[in-house]
């Protein structure tokens, strides 16, 4: 009896034993789906790099043509100003009565014309009759000759008094950007002092300095483009300007780069790479953002055969374009690459 009871016990521990034995650990979730592009040799631009900095094609300082006190300034640093604005009023009392004073003197000197001209005729007159002279005759003349003369210089010394009480009012010359304010309200102005700095954004360049023996080179392949480390850019060139001149202390070539109207957030004095095309030359190539720095190292998130991010390190030459950059080591052509190295470590992790 004893053993009989022992029996459907036993089976149920061997049951259980079964069960566990055909229990599996359930697999991780596969990784999402890394973007990633192709590593492939391709033809790129071979090129010569230089520092540049960017300034403005049109950038003026307008300052004062006549002395007063500035009364009113419109605008301020960082300000857009449309063509014809004004942006600085100077005090024009004492213009406006220079104006006045020279409008009576043209008055004055009108009548003494008039009166000039009534007394030549009448000389005529008496002349035809024998009763002056010559001598009397040419004198009137000459008066009235005199008279003439004196109308027209105060004539145009009341259009320069006009003229000076116009430079009261200082207008914008172009539409642009305020960059610097020479002058505050209730400050005395002189002819020729600054009051205000602007510069045109639509018309901005980058100049760089070339040593002589790549001119050559640039000026065959009439390419170039231009870098912006501080905000990530890469333009390309409108026009390239050899300047026709040559500094003899560093041997160096001035070269101007026209930038497109449509490039905005950059202002004078940034900082830039100007790229200019020296050939063309096949490059096994790398998107540049898959490419990132961890301390010292150089590396990618290779994609292997099961979809999974690698890392490995990298050599980088020095061609490249806005796309991609050369790799001199590290990769072979037709492998895939992470374009987004952070989201590719994050998988690697798990």
């Amino acid at each position: 009896m004893p053993r009989m009871r022992l029996l459907p016990a036993l089976s149920v521990l061997v049951l259980l034993a079964a069960c566990g034995g055909e229990s599996v650990t359930p697999a991780p979730p596969p990784a999402a789906p890394v973007p990633s592009a192709v590593v492939e040799a391709r033809e790129i631009d071979l090129t010569y790099t230089a520092e540049a900095v960017v300034e403005a094609v049109r950038q003026s300082t307008v300052s004062a043509q006549i002395a007063g006190r500035v009364v009113e300034v419109r605008f301020d640093v960082g300000d857009v100003v449309k063509k014809g604005e004004v942006i600085v009023r100077i005090d024009e009392r004492a213009a406006s009565q220079a104006v006045a004073a020279s409008a009576a003197q043209v008055q004055e000197a009108q009548a003494g014309l008039a009166n000039a001209r009534a007394q030549f005729e009448r000389s005529k007159q008496l002349a035809a009759q024998k009763f002056i002279s010559a001598a009397g005759l040419e004198k009137a003349e000459a008066d009235y000759k005199a008279a003439q003369a004196r109308v027209s210089s105060l004539i145009a010394g009341a259009g320069q008094a006009s003229t000076e009480r116009s430079f009261a009012t200082i207008v914008a010359p172009y539409g642009g950007v305020v960059s610097a304010r020479h002058v505050e309200v209730g400050e005395m102005a002189t002819p020729g002092k600054p009051l205000m700095t602007g510069f045109d954004p639509s018309s901005l360049r980058v100049v760089a300095n070339l040593p002589q023996a790549q001119l050559p080179a640039i000026q065959s392949a009439n390419r170039a483009w231009v870098e912006i480390p501080a905000l990530g850019k890469h333009v390309e060139a409108k026009q390239i300007t050899v300047v026709p001149s040559a500094d003899p202390r560093t041997h160096t070539t001035r070269v101007r780069l026209d930038l497109p109207a449509e490039v905005s957030g950059i202002y004078p004095g940034v900082f830039a790479r100007a790229h200019f095309a020296t050939g063309r030359a096949t490059r096994l190539m790398v998107p540049r953002v898959a490419v990132f720095q961890r301390s010292e190292v150089t590396a990618v998130y290779v994609i292997d055969e099961q979809g999974r991010p690698r890392l490995r390190q990298v050599r980088l030459g020095a061609a490249g374009d806005a796309q991609g950059v050369e790799v001199l080591s590290g990769l072979k052509p037709g492998e895939r690459v992470s374009l987004e190295p952070v989201k590719a470590g994050i998988a690697q992790a798990r």
